[in-house]
């Protein structure tokens, strides 16, 4: 029998660790420490999935439709033109020359190194939050999987305030604020507030969030989205466990899957009812254009704010 010394030993055990250092890194690779690109079409889609992503479905609808429908696309496009691809270009430029995180990366210009700290503590805050909301997503996808859909009527975890009937919601001066049903309903007196919420809305209060009444009350673990966060915090730790090399090859799903889902939105939308008069609005004559005028709508139209650098480092 072969007999191993301590030093064999040791050998064996940083030869290993080593190994499991090295397991982003090919052997073909031109940067030995930080990995390069498999293919071309990796870095492209990585590129598409960062540009587009969650946002683009969940937040860009709501803000084109509060800041005047097709009139929001105007600085939008313009902020996209002078701010967003820019900087885009000048993020993967920066990051294909020195081939650095986004810390070692200004150190070619010191007194600028907090911006690279400050880019690492931002995506640590995005990335937190983002695992949040795919939770929350998650939870949704399996809670849907039920005949009748548990938010489609006022069931048992409802209150006496959850209502299916139409609510208006007025000012003093008799305007009318906010229509739950979307029906024909007009303020009949001045002074009306109805305090009723929709089955959508108390669920998502009463059984999604099972929100307390303040932040001075903690209340108890919600374990439907404990558990859904730690599922998309797996998603995400098997995305990236070998760097590179894994999430190059997850975004073959994750950079394609939006547009599926947007067409799929798309073509359900156009076949509802009044989809004609929804286009006009959102692209058509009934656009708001004098929303132009207010600094509120450029200010909803300048791009997420870009974490500089976030994909230093990435080697074709």
């Amino acid at each position: 029998m072969k007999k191993y010394g301590w030093s064999s030993f040791t050998n064996l055990i940083f030869k290993n660790s080593a190994d499991e250092q090295d397991a982003h890194v090919d052997p073909g690779d031109e940067n030995p420490e930080r990995g390069n690109w498999a293919n071309k079409t990796d870095y492209i889609l990585s590129m598409i999935g960062y540009a587009v992503g969650l946002g683009n479905i969940w937040r860009f609808p709501y803000l084109a439709y509060k800041n005047g429908g097709g009139a929001f696309l105007i600085p939008y496009f313009t902020m996209l033109v002078v701010a967003g691809i820019p900087l885009f270009f000048l993020e993967s430029a920066f990051g294909q020359f020195c081939s650095q995180g986004p810390i070692n990366a200004w150190k070619a210009v010191p007194i600028l190194q907090g911006v690279g700290i400050a880019a690492v503590v931002v995506t640590l805050v995005v990335s937190i939050y983002y695992n949040v909301i795919i939770a929350y997503s998650l939870y949704y996808m399996f809670a849907s999987m039920q005949s009748p859909l548990p938010w489609s009527d006022c069931f048992s975890w409802a209150d006496s305030s959850c209502s299916n009937m139409s609510a208006v919601f007025c000012n003093e001066s008799s305007v009318l604020t906010a229509n739950l049903t979307q029906g024909n309903n007009t303020c009949a007196s001045s002074n009306m507030s109805v305090s009723v919420q929709s089955p959508s809305e108390q669920y998502w209060d009463r059984v999604a969030l099972q929100r307390s009444s303040g932040l001075d009350e903690t209340g108890p673990v919600v374990w439907h989205l404990a558990l859904c966060l730690l599922l998309s915090s797996l998603f995400v730790a098997a995305a990236l466990i070998r760097g590179i090399k894994s999430s190059g090859k997850v975004v073959y799903f994750t950079a394609t899957f939006p547009y599926v889902v947007i067409l799929i939105l798309l073509i359900r939308g156009v076949t509802l009812e009044g989809a004609r008069d929804g286009i006009e609005f959102y692209i058509g004559s009934k656009s708001n254009l004098t929303k132009l005028t207010e600094a509120e709508v450029w200010k909803d139209a300048r791009l997420r704010p870009s974490i500089l650098f976030l994909l230093a480092g990435v080697d074709l």
